[in-house]
């Protein structure tokens, strides 16, 4: 939704980046592990057993390891998807997050606090007004109405019945629910239960929503409403989300930054245009092999410096834009396109510059203006991260 620029490039390390307590991550995950199975504490504990794939370590343990050595940072306002095929880890990782499941090593905090260390009353407070979650499947009370279901959440935190229903009816118009309100979860479709759902969530006012999965169940033209849903709310108030998904479609339209995920391991961290434009590895390549690169590239990896006669002429795009956007800027005028921020121009990217990108040739600036310094030194860290995740798989 929202795509990096240089300076906010990731890496799997930046749990342990010096913060000021205005820019404290929501969550701050660190070496987290989930194990299931007999003696689970001695597998993150032994370099030998922690090192083992998947089925080795079932073969001389016992144990899975469905979450392995997992660190990230979710930033305040971002939406952060945890991508990765079934089994891979992610939707036991989000509920560690709350500690619906216990992990089994490593460290979370929420603004700074141990959630480990939470007892079960602030425990019960995390899940009741910090972090809410948005399930696949609704679980929604059957004899309830819709604004009673919305309103349920705040009926558990003791909110008085008149203030409840009228936040809660607040919230039913913002999902776009209005005129359902006295209706039951039979009567609406699944689109609509799921509608019920995110605004009982929202009705809580969380700090953060954790969605998993939640419209994996849904009619393809619903699913796209909901995304639509989340992208709408995201914008008009810049909650922070994580969002599980096993539809990489889904997560490079929603996600700020994505961990792609397998065998319980982060394989890599980075944005949609660092995920799409740099795969970490053969496995992040195959996922992304059919993406439209012009969907998700934006000029920064295109443009070369400006000459002189082209500062001052030619259409103008913002550095942000996606390449499809200045394919057709290029076309319409015969003319290499400005990538204008501030009023100043950062560089030109012209047709061939944009094919490049398409076909996976053209990976950055050339060398020589200052932008394409920036961008060195950003792909030098979206390396470092990559090679980081390389070490966390």
């Amino acid at each position: 939704m929202s795509t990096a620029t240089p300076e906010n490039v990731t890496s799997t390390t930046t749990a342990t980046t010096a913060t000021t307590p205005e820019d404290t991550p929501v969550f701050s995950v660190e070496g987290l592990w989930k194990v299931f199975g007999s003696k689970a504490h001695r597998v993150p504990a032994d370099p030998e057993l922690a090192s083992l794939a998947p089925a080795e370590l079932r073969a001389r343990t016992g144990c899975t390891a469905a979450v392995r050595d997992v660190s990230f940072d979710v930033r305040k306002g971002e939406v952060f998807v945890v991508m990765g095929l079934s089994g891979s880890g992610k939707s036991t990782l989000v509920r560690c997050l709350t500690r619906l499941i216990e992990p089994t090593a490593g460290s979370i905090a929420i603004d700074g606090e141990d959630v480990r260390a939470m007892d079960k009353t602030r425990l019960r407070e995390l899940r009741r007004h910090r972090a809410a979650m948005v399930f696949q499947h609704f679980g929604l009370l059957p004899h309830r109405t819709v604004l009673d279901n919305v309103a349920y959440g705040l009926e558990i935190q003791g909110v008085g019945k008149a203030e409840r229903r009228e936040r809660a009816a607040e919230v039913v118009a913002k999902v776009g629910l209005e005129g359902m309100e006295h209706r039951r979860p039979g009567q609406l479709s699944g689109g609509q239960r799921q509608r019920v759902g995110l605004a009982r969530a929202l009705a809580v006012d969380p700090e953060v929503l954790l969605f998993d999965e939640p419209f994996s169940a849904l009619d393809p033209l619903i699913r796209r409403d909901m995304q639509e849903e989340v992208v709408r709310l995201h914008r008009e108030e810049g909650r922070t989300m994580v969002f599980i998904t096993h539809d990489l479609s889904e997560a490079l339209k929603l996600g700020d930054r994505i961990a792609l995920m397998r065998d319980g391991a982060v394989v890599q961290l980075g944005t949609p245009e660092e995920i799409v434009g740099s795969p970490a590895d053969d496995y992040v390549r195959e996922f992304v092999r059919d993406v439209p690169r012009e969907q998700v590239m934006t000029v920064r990896s295109a443009m070369r410096a400006a000459s002189a006669d082209e500062t001052g002429s030619g259409p103008a795009i913002a550095p942000d834009a996606t390449v499809s956007e200045a394919i057709e800027a290029v076309a319409r005028t015969g003319s290499p396109a400005r990538v204008m921020e501030g009023g100043r121009c950062l560089g030109v990217v012209d047709h061939e510059r944009l094919l490049g990108v398409v076909a996976g040739t053209q990976q950055g600036a050339a060398a020589g203006s200052a932008h394409s310094a920036a961008a060195a030194g950003a792909e030098n860290r979206s390396a470092a991260g990559a090679e980081k995740s390389k070490e966390v798989a």
